[in-house]
């Protein structure tokens, strides 16, 4: 595949597209403290809000005191579930806005911290606390489960209604899902004839793939504040309302909050741009979408914010799987059996089943022909998981063992046996290989100076033991996304104009590149006018924020530099009238260069408007256009991408990730020597962007790998480290060395033939391969020194 519907998508010279080190436009705000999250705005005369929450892993609330904590001075404001206004207040919202028939709020806590129907409203935070603290909560504590083996166990207490599975998929034969049983829902993928495959292998192995739940951690806490005003712009009989800290514009932002309260766009005001870093992360929370109706009951506005501990929420959901895998002499791999036990969590969250790992997951990338995999999701009180998760498909490193494994049992290399086992690249029966996937060995090899060797097979100098990881992924793009670009011409200026936000992906700099690119101009001479008004939001799943909106934009500049052409042409043509300054008569100008061509004759570069058969005949750009004032829009998106048509079965872009990790056998201690990844996102549009995403998915991965886990009380569901103490994360200190090698092959389909990374090079078993490789033994992720001794027999 490649750019072949858009204009100029087969472009091979750049001069601003794919360059490093340029800024982003917001990065000094950032960089200095001035950014405003939701948390950071104070209104004048403004309200704390919080809700109650729940001390227990299940709970329903069965009494409140309002009246005592409405006596305490400073309390504006008391809601409950017997209040109409919040319990009709469900019918009009959604985790995504929009109708819905599920409650917005009521008054069970699906696990610990989850809200319930009772919110206080008081001139502070503090006082909110003695609020709730007064309204001295009743509470039916009912059974929880924390443990999902134990959950799936049939005579488990039911925890919550089970509304059942999605209809079964069958990549060439399988049975539909059975019925859901306790808590537990079931999914199932086929292809082929499992029970043949095993008969055909030479060899089988059969292993566990285990996964723990870990956190994302957005860095700034989700918060809102809103109120209402009068507005004479906009049907001035309705009030509009300014909200700030709803900005996420991949769930509609703003207007998904304004239509809970039936607002149309135009009645919605948001001035901040700041999220703050969301990997992935499409739901709204709670604080985000009830300020505006406690601002309409106490007339004032209202800020209600998340503190940390109601922010360790899932970026993973809790996964077991037993895999057992057929495989002939030579490597290739003739039956895959999976089955996994899943944790479902607390709604609203993915519950994986078919998302991701049964429909487009590792083994449809494999020339396999039997596969079997059955998933039971089960539902649980650990957690939430608003992400669409930062691995994706989730399981993808249980093929990742397997090819390890593989190579160990035939005493070859990994990168080997994941070659041989890579289909081509249109599916399962081509025998060709994928040009981009052989590039990045190619370049992986080199790179890290890659000698792979046995279990145990090299010992460092420090007498530490040396381990080597090695992982294939495609690089996708989700294509579910449409932009509305719009750019103007005025005073000689090009303006973007976007909503933002900036979620810390600068997809809004992406596309002024592009911009630039297209009207041969510098990066600098594009002017970006963030407004809450513009219908511009370069936001999309699985890298669509850059590389779809960029295909938008740079189908938008095109239009934008024919009506520049044109106008350059009636500048020079009919130049405007002289006039006088009141010192002899007017002057006359010289005539213009461009005077006598046609638009088609013409071009732009440097930031001249030229005549391409005389590059020396060339104007500025303000000079050249006058005073004209020119606009250009385009709506809609770039063909679909491969990967998403084919879920895993077409292969155009791909990337490997490789590590070096050094095992201290006395002390259990791991330490990651390096990373090195190479990757082909089709084309770079912002080398920046694109480093740090590897820097950001390699810091998830060591987290995972080597630190992360949940720990909870079995007996009160509640969980014991949800604090940035006990909770370990990856800091500046502890982040290995990544190498990074880029390749453009401009094989994707969107701007200038890029897909994308996303969540591809994150991982869950790359590092944990490298340590069984250096010590001959599995230790499940996370990796703690504790794990790796007692795996040595050393604990």
């Amino acid at each position: 595949m490649a750019d072949l519907a858009g204009v100029n998508g087969q472009r091979k010279e750049f001069k601003v597209v794919g360059k490093p080190n340029l800024p982003g436009k917001l990065s000094y705000s950032l960089a200095t403290g001035m950014a405003k999250f939701g948390a950071d705005y104070v209104f004048p005369d403004m309200l704390h809000a919080k809700f109650l929450r729940s001390p227990y892993g299940n709970a329903e609330v069965k009494s409140v005191d309002v009246a005592a904590a409405k006596k305490i001075p400073g309390v504006i404001d008391v809601v409950t579930w017997e209040d109409p206004d919040l319990m009709s207040f469900g019918a009009r919202g959604g985790m995504m806005g929009g109708g819905s028939p599920e409650p917005y709020v009521d008054r069970t806590a699906d696990m610990e911290d989850d809200e319930v129907a009772v919110i206080v409203v008081a001139e502070t935070e503090e006082l909110c606390d003695l609020a709730l603290k007064a309204l001295n909560p009743q509470w039916e504590v009912r059974p929880h489960i924390v443990d999902i083996l134990e959950g799936r166990d049939p005579d488990a207490p039911l925890i919550r209604p089970n509304k059942g599975s999605r209809g079964g998929l069958s990549m060439g034969g399988g049975d539909q899902n059975p019925p859901p049983r306790g808590n537990v829902n079931f999914f199932n993928v086929n292809r082929g004839d499992i029970e043949a495959g095993f008969r055909e292998a030479d060899h089988i192995i059969e292993y566990d793939f285990n996964m723990p739940a870990f956190s994302g951690h957005a860095p700034n806490p989700f918060a809102s504040v809103a109120y209402w005003y009068d507005d004479p712009r906009h049907n001035p009989e309705k009030q509009s309302l300014h909200i700030e800290g709803a900005v996420w514009t991949a769930s509609q932002g703003k207007d998904a909050v304004g239509s809970m309260y039936g607002l149309p766009p135009e009645k919605v005001r948001q001035e901040g741009y700041f999220q703050g870093g969301k990997y992935c992360d499409w739901g709204f929370r709670k604080v985000q979408q009830i300020t505006p109706l406690l601002s309409k009951r106490v007339g004032r506005p209202v800020r209600m914010a998340l503190d940390r501990k109601e922010m360790y929420d899932f970026n993973m959901n809790q996964r077991f799987c037993h895999l057992k895998v057929g495989f002939k002499k030579n490597g290739l791999i003739t039956a895959i059996d999976d089955f996994s036990i899943a944790d479902a969590g607390v709604p609203p969250v993915s519950t994986l089943g078919t998302n991701g790992d049964q429909s487009y997951g590792p083994y449809f990338t494999t020339r396999c022909l039997n596969i079997k995999q059955a998933m039971e999701v089960v539902n649980s009180n650990r957690g939430k998981m608003y992400t669409s998760g930062q691995h994706c498909p989730f399981n993808w490193d249980s093929l990742t063992m397997a090819v390890y494994l593989i190579a160990e049992k035939l005493g070859k290399d990994p990168i080997d046996v994941a070659t041989l086992n890579l289909h081509g690249p249109t599916d399962y029966t081509d025998p060709d290989t994928v040009p981009s996937y052989e590039a990045c060995v190619k370049e992986g090899r080199n790179m890290m100076d890659w000698k792979w060797h046995p279990t145990g097979g090299k010992k460092l100098a420090d007498g530490r033991m040396h381990g080597a990881g090695f992982r294939y992924q495609m690089c996708p793009r989700h294509s579910f996304s449409s932009y509305h670009s719009k750019l103007e011409l005025r005073n000689g200026r090009v303006r973007m104009g976007t909503q933002g936000c900036c979620t810390g992906i600068f997809a809004v700099e992406g596309n002024a590149m592009v911009v630039a690119e297209e009207l041969g101009l510098n990066y600098d001479d594009i002017f970006i006018d963030f407004d809450y008004n513009e219908p511009f939001a370069p936001v999309g799943g699985g890298s669509d924020g850059t590389t779809a909106s960029a295909w938008v934009t740079k189908e938008c500049a095109n239009i934008l530099k024919k009506r520049i052409l044109e106008a350059a042409v009636e500048n020079a043509n009919n130049p405007p009238a002289p006039g006088g300054f009141g010192f002899g008569p007017p002057q006359k100008p010289a005539p213009s260069p461009l005077k006598g061509y046609t638009p088609d004759e013409l071009d732009m570069a440097d930031g001249n408007v030229y005549v391409k058969a005389d590059p020396a005949k060339a104007v500025p750009l303000a000079r050249a256009v006058g005073q004209a004032h020119l606009f250009a829009t385009y709506q809609g998106r770039p063909p679909t991408a491969l990967w998403a048509t084919g879920m895993g079965r077409y292969l155009d872009t791909m990337n490997i990730a490789m590590c070096e990790v050094a095992v201290d056998t006395d002390t259990g201690e791991v330490e990651i020597l390096r990373f090195g990844v190479v990757a082909d996102p089709g084309k770079v549009i912002r080398m920046t962007s694109l480093e740090s995403q590897i820097e950001q998915v390699m810091n998830f991965s060591t987290g995972c790998q080597l630190l992360e886990d949940f720990f909870y009380d079995k007996k009160t569901g509640v969980k014991l480290n949800a604090n940035m103490f006990d909770y370990k994360k990856v800091s500046m200190l502890d982040m290995p060395h990544v190498d990074k090698k880029f390749l453009e092959t401009q094989a994707g389909n969107a701007a200038y033939g890029s897909n994308g990374i996303s969540h591809s090079l994150a991982n869950t078993h790359l590092v944990i391969c490298a340590i069984h490789n250096a010590i001959g033994k599995w230790v499940d992720p996370p990796a703690t020194p504790d794990k790796v001794l007692q795996a040595l027999g050393k604990a």
